[in-house]
């Protein structure tokens, strides 16, 4: 499956298939055995749905990249799992997985969310090009964005201060 990040297409070095593989994805209810059952030097992702409970996921060492799933583009809950966990600490890679629209893609970014998995489907309908321009289409977030850009209410809040000055 083709894989964005910020930059543009990149290759994908997780595999869901290959157990044996250098860098796999495993279902959450598998990363106990996929742990216990590491490979010298393998990476090892989780696949997590977006009804996970973001503070009951695992975010220790030994996890290199967490996979949210998006269902459905107007289900939100993927955006707000993706932001707890960097809040929580996570610092490996965070994937969107499933429907993203490209007008969403900023929004995953700010969210800290690293890289997108877009079917060939959707990538044949809107090409990367649409996705990266996009990124400057989206410059306002509702929440505070994990690279310390302010929320559009911390922003509001900051013009009246200024006006009451």
């Amino acid at each position: 499956m083709p894989l964005l990040d910020r930059t543009g297409l990149k290759p994908d070095e997780f595999t869901r298939d290959d157990l044996a593989a250098p860098a796999i994805i495993v279902p959450l209810d598998g990363l106990d055995e996929a742990l216990s059952n590491r490979a010298q030097g393998q990476r090892i992702g989780i696949d997590v749905p977006n009804t996970a409970v973001p503070y009951d996921l695992p975010t220790q060492a030994g996890i290199d990249l967490i996979a949210v799933a998006f269902p459905k583009f107007g289900d939100g809950r993927g955006f707000s799992i993706g932001h707890a966990l960097r809040e929580q600490g996570f610092s490996g890679t965070l994937r969107v997985s499933g429907a993203l629209l490209p007008d969403q893609f900023a929004f995953a970014l700010q969210c800290g969310f690293d890289e997108v998995e877009i079917d060939a489907e959707r990538l044949a309908r809107q090409p990367v090009e649409q996705w990266l321009a996009a990124l400057g289409d989206v410059t306002l977030s509702y929440l505070e964005s994990t690279d310390g850009t302010p929320s559009i209410f911390a922003k509001r809040a900051a013009a009246v201060r200024a006006l009451a000055e």
